[in-house]
């Protein structure tokens, strides 16, 4: 017979129950319930609410009791946005900047990206899945249980590939669920930097990845990074066309260091979710407002930076788009582990309240993955993926920073080890 857990002790339960996505005055809608509990079988939820009512269910008589003793307990946090495998730290670039040179200095010297595509491909497939298994444990600690992962970093056919199977044997050697996004037109690598070099790489990408990415159901996402020293709109549109043709749904980089129209274009091309945004203006916020797109936005990125703006969060919100938050964990930008972190740094500059942000990490980051009917709320049916944070409220979660006070997560009713 299949196990049932009880939990209780949820001192608060944030359940996110109800509709999906959340806009506007919606996000901060939680379902809050005080004296919590929650019932498990099969690693599925069989009823939470209220201690009182779920333990009338018939099945409690046969369930595990486990008192969390009064600690808050969320949906497990969904990183919808992560550059995961990677072979090195850029802390030397880190340094640099520190001493006044800018990313794009860094990058036009043969830094950035650049760094760690080579970096990659020097690699062993071991010494990658080692280093990406560590990362998804310590993201795990800090309460995520579904991470979505691009690739990036191998920038030809041969290591894209690899890092897509890696991927797909990471998924099934490791608890954290991971949702694999190509992203072979990250920049355009140094084969290709050359007159013409920039389109003749997309034809390679079209004709040669995307179709062998495909063949094998290696990724269910195509992103492309649409900003100066990586693709035009019109190389985008291109490799979001043939991957559409492969019923590979596409995402995009979009107004990070400059409004170049990646915006607009993933409105048109009905993308799964547009990411970073830091640079749109109020026509694109309202074009975002009225789609179904799923607005993926990255503190971490600013933070690391050095960087005044962060992405308009209040203007996307008030204006009714679908906002989410990504800890856009990579090398270069954003090397942090941590959604409760990217949540605190929403909140501080974005200015999101707790409940916003705890929304934007869990039912709309869902959403814009595709999986927001299994994961993302605490509700029947749904798979028990939690996670349990050591505190007194759950706005103490994005109010403490730089500190893991995640006791506990759970993936399909079953607890993570640490």
């Amino acid at each position: 017979m299949a196990e049932t857990l009880l939990l209780t002790g949820c001192k608060q339960l944030v359940t996110l129950a109800g509709p999906a996505p959340r806009r506007g005055r919606a996000l901060r809608e939680i379902g809050l319930v005080e004296d919590g509990a929650v019932l498990i079988r099969e690693g599925r939820i069989l009823s939470a609410g209220r201690r009182a009512r779920v333990e009338r269910h018939a099945a409690v008589r046969r369930a595990r009791k486990m008192d969390l003793g009064g600690r808050v307990v969320t949906p497990g946090l969904v990183d919808a946005h992560t550059h995961l495998v990677f072979a090195a730290s850029r802390a030397a670039e880190y340094e640099q900047r520190i001493a006044g040179t800018s990313y794009e200095e860094i990058a036009k010297a043969g830094g950035g990206i650049l760094s760690s595509v080579l970096a990659l491909r020097a690699a062993s497939d071991d010494e990658l899945a080692r280093t990406a298994r560590a990362r998804l444990a310590r993201m795990a600690a800090h309460g995520t249980t579904t991470v979505e992962a691009k690739t990036g970093y191998g920038l030809d056919f041969e290591n894209e590939l690899r890092t897509l199977k890696l991927l797909r044997q990471l998924g099934k050697s490791q608890p954290v669920e991971i949702v694999p996004t190509l992203l072979a037109a990250h920049v355009v690598p140094p084969e290709f930097r050359h007159p013409g070099g920039a389109d003749e790489y997309v034809d390679r990408v079209v004709r040669l990845i995307l179709p062998a990415t495909a063949l094998d159901g290696l990724a269910e996402y195509c992103d492309v990074f649409v900003e100066r020293g990586a693709f035009t709109v019109g190389q985008a549109r291109r490799i979001m066309a043939a991957a559409r043709a492969l019923s590979i749904k596409p995402r995009l980089h979009a107004e990070q260091m400059a409004r170049m129209g990646g915006a607009r274009l993933a409105v048109e091309v009905e993308a799964a979710s547009v990411d970073h945004l830091d640079f749109v203006n109020s026509a694109d916020i309202r074009a975002l407002a009225r789609s179904d797109i799923a607005c993926i936005l990255l503190p971490g990125c600013s933070f690391h930076l050095g960087l005044a703006r962060y992405a308009p969060a209040r203007k996307l919100i008030d204006a009714g788009g679908i906002v989410a938050l990504a800890t856009d964990c990579n090398p270069g930008t954003s090397p942090t582990l941590s959604l409760p972190m990217a949540m605190s740094l929403a909140c501080t500059h974005m200015r999101l309240t707790p409940a916003e942000a705890l929304a934007a990490c869990t039912i709309n980051a869902a959403y814009s993955l595709g999986r927001h009917v299994r994961i993302g709320s605490i509700e029947p049916g749904k798979d028990a993926d939690l996670a349990v944070f050591d505190v007194e409220d759950y706005r103490e979660i994005p109010y403490y920073f730089g500190v893991n006070y995640c006791s506990m997560t759970l993936k399909g009713g079953k607890t993570i080890p640490r």
